[in-house]
C-alpha cells in the first residue's frame, strides 16, 4: 500500500520536528576533552530551556532522542521536557556507533538505556534513533524484540512505512543529512540563513505535495545565539502552512492504523 497522505485533514502536509539532546555523552565516551565536553553541556545549561520557550510560543509537542546516560545525569532537564508535554524516546547509552559494537555490548547499550528510562522516568520508550543513525547487523532485530514502536534512523524513503519480522511491526519515520542541522552549522560551519533557506525549499516542496519532512536538530547547535532565529521561523512557517508536528509516538500510531491493517 502507497502512502499518499499521512495528516489528518485539516492540515496540508506533516512535518517530525526532533531534537537530539547528547549533552556530552559522545565527549564522554570517546573520553575527549574538557572544551569539547562543555560544548555539550551548553544544551542542558541553555540549549533546552531556549527551545523548550520557542515551542511553548506556537503550542508544539516535539519529540526528544535522548541517550540514557542523559537521562540518568541530566533527570531534571529531561523532566522538564516531559513537563512540558514532549516525547522523551531513545538515542543510545553514550551516543556509541553501534555498527562498531559486538552483539553483547549493543544488547548492553540497549538494556542499560531502557533500564534508566524505566528506573528514571518510569517508562519504557517508544521510539528510537540510532546515533549517528548508524545501525549494526543487529540493531533492527533488538527493536523488534525490545517492542519499539518506532525507529528513526533509516533514509531509504521519503515518507514512513512499516518494517515487520516474525508478526511484529516497526514504524520507520525516514530521516536525510540535509535535513539535519549538524552538518551544515557545525562540521560546514554554514551562515544560518543558508540552512534556513534549503529548508524553506524543502518545506515548499512537502507542502505543495502533501509531504513529510523530517527535521532534524541538535539543542548544543541549533539555539546557539541567533542560530535560534531559524528555529522561531521554521516554526512561523509550519503554522502559516497549515503544517501537523505530531510527536513521533503519535505520528507511528497514525502510520500503524493508515496501513498496518
Amino acid at each position: 500500500m502507497i502512502l499518499m497522505r499521512i495528516c489528518p485533514r485539516e492540515f496540508k502536509y506533516t512535518v517530525f520536528l526532533s531534537f537530539d539532546l547528547d549533552a556530552e555523552s559522545a565527549e564522554v565516551y570517546m573520553k575527549r576533552d574538557p572544551v569539547s565536553m562543555s560544548f555539550g553541556r551548553y544544551s542542558v545549561k541553555i540549549g533546552v530551556k531556549k527551545i523548550l520557550e520557542v515551542l511553548g510560543d506556537h503550542g508544539l509537542k516535539v519529540t526528544f532522542f535522548t541517550p540514557g546516560w542523559v537521562v540518568e545525569k541530566y533527570s531534571d532537564v529531561v523532566g522538564s521536557i516531559l513537563g512540558d508535554g514532549h516525547e522523551v524516546a531513545l538515542h543510545g547509552y553514550l551516543h556509541e556507533k553501534l555498527d562498531q559494537l559486538e552483539l553483547e555490548e549493543e544488547l548492553l547499550v540497549f538494556k542499560k538505556s531502557i533500564s534508566a528510562f524505566e528506573r528514571i522516568l518510569d517508562f519504557k520508550p517508544k521510539g528510537f534513533r540510532a546515533p549517528y543513525w548508524r545501525f549494526s547487523g543487529n540493531t533492527l532485530n533488538i527493536l523488534f524484540e525490545e517492542g519499539f514502536l518506532y525507529d528513526s534512523s533509516l533514509m531509504d524513503d521519503e515518507k514512513p512505512y512499516i518494517l515487520e519480522h516474525n508478526g511484529r511491526k516497526i514504524v520507520e519515520l525516514p530521516v536525510d543529512w540535509r535535513l539535519d542541522d549538524w552538518p551544515h552549522l557545525e562540521i560546514h560551519r554554514l551562515p544560518p540563513k543558508m540552512l534556513l533557506e534549503m529548508w524553506m525549499e524543502e518545506l515548499d516542496y512537502a507542502a505543495r505535495n502533501n509531504g513529510f519532512l523530517s527535521l532534524t536538530m541538535h539543542p548544543s547547535c541549533i539555539s546557539r545565539g541567533a542560530r535560534i532565529r531559524v528555529l522561531t521561523r521554521i516554526l512561523g512557517v509550519l503554522e502559516e502552512t497549515e503544517a501537523w508536528t505530531p510527536k513521533g509516538c503519535d505520528l507511528a500510531s497514525r502510520i500503524i492504523e493508515l496501513l498496518g491493517k
